[in-house]
């Protein structure tokens, strides 16, 4: 076992078979593992003492929630840096890397080492955005605030299960452009078309029904926004009768 894991001081909150045992039952190489699965974790380094009391506060909030599509919080690492929060393992990571190499202009990355599972079609897209949706429905009834919904920072398991997580601890920002919604504008440019109430085009393989639900959520006036639990529905009922979308560009 590695000297340095020996000494971080693990807190483990669930029971496991209704005995109090931790839920890591060993370790290989220094990499946790929860009944021989590998876990996820978020690591915070050089923290200062409030840094360290933001990362207890919300390691606390963590415990409470249980919902099969936010990701599982199992532990923490408090004692020794870094600091570390333990999750369960997403198989095929992040959504936004997901996206890039099997949405509808995927792009493969190089570094990708996704098992193959071909381009994502129409209803399993659906089926993601509903999956989203449910989770943030989940939070909102418990009036949590995630702060950094995105692709990003929502995980992909086997089966095409999407889960939330990642609540605000993200040390990680992405140099591309993915999250540049304007991205051929400055950053006073993009302002100046948000001011004048301009909207994105809708997007080349997007059905009208979905656009609609985007525009829904693009509302000046925050009360004219749609709500998460209008959009789960939504969103529901097209995963139950997908749209026919003719792509005549593709």
């Amino acid at each position: 076992m590695n000297d340095a894991v020996q000494q971080h001081n693990w807190c483990f909150p669930f029971v496991v078979d209704g005995n109090p045992e931790p839920r890591i039952s060993w370790l290989r190489d220094g990499v946790p593992i929860v009944d021989n699965d590998y876990v996820f974790t978020d690591t915070l380094k050089d923290a200062n003492e409030s840094t360290r009391q933001d990362f207890q506060r919300e390691a606390e909030l963590l415990t409470v929630l249980q919902h099969q599509h936010v990701v599982r919080f199992y532990g923490v690492c408090t004692d020794g840096e870094p600091l570390a929060m333990v999750f369960e393992y997403m198989r095929h990571g992040d959504l936004n890397r997901f996206l890039r190499a099997h949405g509808p202009d995927a792009r493969i990355l190089e570094e990708t080492k996704m098992a193959p599972v071909g381009q994502l079609t129409l209803p399993q897209m659906l089926h993601i955005t509903a999956q989203i949706a449910s989770g943030m429905v989940y939070l909102a009834s418990l009036h949590f605030v995630h702060r950094d919904l995105a692709t990003r920072n929502c995980l992909v398991g086997e089966g095409l299960v999407v889960k939330i997580g990642d609540f605000g601890m993200s040390r990680d920002i992405y140099s591309t452009d993915y999250y540049r919604p304007w991205y051929q504008l400055s950053n006073s440019e993009a302002i100046e078309c948000i001011t004048q109430g301009r909207e994105l085009e809708r997007p080349r393989t997007c059905p009208k029904e979905v656009y609609d639900l985007m525009q829904g959520c693009w509302q000046r006036e925050p009360q004219q926004r749609m709500v998460i639990k209008d959009i789960h529905s939504r969103l529901l009922a097209l995963v139950k009768n997908p749209p026919v979308y003719l792509d005549i560009l593709g």
